[in-house]
């Protein structure tokens, strides 16, 4: 069995990745964009990839990526998640790429890798692997449709789609109408991509593209949820500690010491989950399990270590200022992103011949 503690190099990546979110990804600056048009953070996304190379982690060197493995990319999400930072990395660099990997798709992945391209692809966040997902018309060569609920669809400038036809075919952003939804995740806004005649490029076969993209997706983003547990873990901690009541800090009272000794018990947990999970896709063994366990755990801790983190910052936890909501919003969106916890252990009990309950 592998090692899941982290290596010296991934610690490395960490330290690197977490300066410049320090840099540049301020909860001010997050608030503030949550609150324009322009929810994305284009040059945080520069310098990840242009600085950094981190949009070709997980593509071959030979098609100008790093060659590196799903455990670097999940500490990236890792670092991502703890700043709630707004760039396309988990649908572009990851979800996207995986099914550009499946199809050979040469020419796109150099561009994916170097973050000139971003990538989505159509399937609504929610579907989970292995599901049913809606597919476009097409026709004479031209693909006709409406798909909702894609995840950082208004940043990309390629869209990958599904057709009835069984492909899955690359679509110039600019050939279709993306318009945007409500977003309870202002960090990770949704669109609605309409195609009416749009052409498209023949990349491959949808159904195992999408199937290893979304498995991809679901697995790593227990390490997005990881990191924003940890961060919230530790805001909380940090303020009990500083807010007195009664002459004495609150974090002294046992009934709170319970409260966060539970919720560190279930990050410590979730680590090795997100962990088994970066490190299966990896090595390539026991994928499926991995997956499904990692995100049958990871997002009720995500959501709960949210929710504690604001009840117990009190009432400026409840303020708009308070960066707590972002956090929030994200773990609830990623609750049903790749499929929901519930939908994840089903799957695990056909996987390992239990009965589901």
């Amino acid at each position: 069995m592998s090692d899941l503690l982290y290596a010296e190099e991934e610690e490395a990546l960490r330290a690197a990745v977490r300066d410049l979110l320090t840099d540049h990804c301020d909860t001010p600056g997050v608030i503030a964009r949550t609150e324009s048009d322009t929810p994305h953070h284009r040059a945080l996304w520069k310098a990840l990839t242009d600085g950094m190379g981190l949009a070709g982690l997980l593509v071959p060197e030979e098609l100008d990526g790093q060659g590196a493995t799903h455990r670097e990319a999940a500490v990236v999400l890792e670092e991502l998640g703890r700043a709630v930072a707004p760039v396309p990395y988990l649908t572009s660099a990851v979800v996207a790429t995986e099914a550009l990997l499946a199809c050979g798709a040469d020419d796109l992945l150099r561009e994916l890798a170097t973050g000139t391209t971003i990538g989505a692809l159509a399937v609504a966040l929610h579907v989970a692997p292995g599901t049913a997902l809606r597919t476009v018309r097409h026709e004479d060569g031209l693909l006709h449709g409406e798909l909702t609920g894609i995840a950082d669809a208004a940043a990309a400038d390629v869209l990958l789609v599904p057709a009835d036809d069984g492909g899955l075919y690359a679509v110039d952003a600019a050939a279709a109408t993306v318009t945007p939804q409500t977003s309870l995740d202002l960090t990770r806004p949704l669109a609605t991509v309409t195609l009416d005649g749009a052409p498209g490029r023949l990349l491959g076969d949808a159904e195992p593209a999408v199937r290893r993209a979304l498995r991809t997706g679901a697995g790593l983003l227990a390490s997005e949820q990881l990191g924003l547990a940890e961060w919230t873990l530790t805001e909380t901690v940090r303020y009990l500690k500083d807010r007195k009541q009664f002459n004495r800090p609150v974090g002294g009272f046992q009934s709170l010491k319970h409260r966060l000794a539970q919720l560190w018990l279930e990050v410590v947990n979730l680590r090795a989950a997100a962990r088994n999970a970066a490190d299966a896709l990896t090595t390539g063994e026991d994928v499926d399990v991995a997956v499904t366990v990692a995100q049958a755990y990871a997002a009720p801790v995500a959501v709960h270590a949210a929710e504690e983190a604001l009840q117990l910052h009190a009432g400026i936890g409840m303020t708009w200022e308070h960066p707590v909501h972002l956090y929030l919003k994200r773990a609830k969106a990623d609750s049903i992103a790749y499929g929901t916890a519930g939908a994840h252990r089903e799957a695990l009990a056909h996987l390992v011949d239990l009965q589901a309950p």
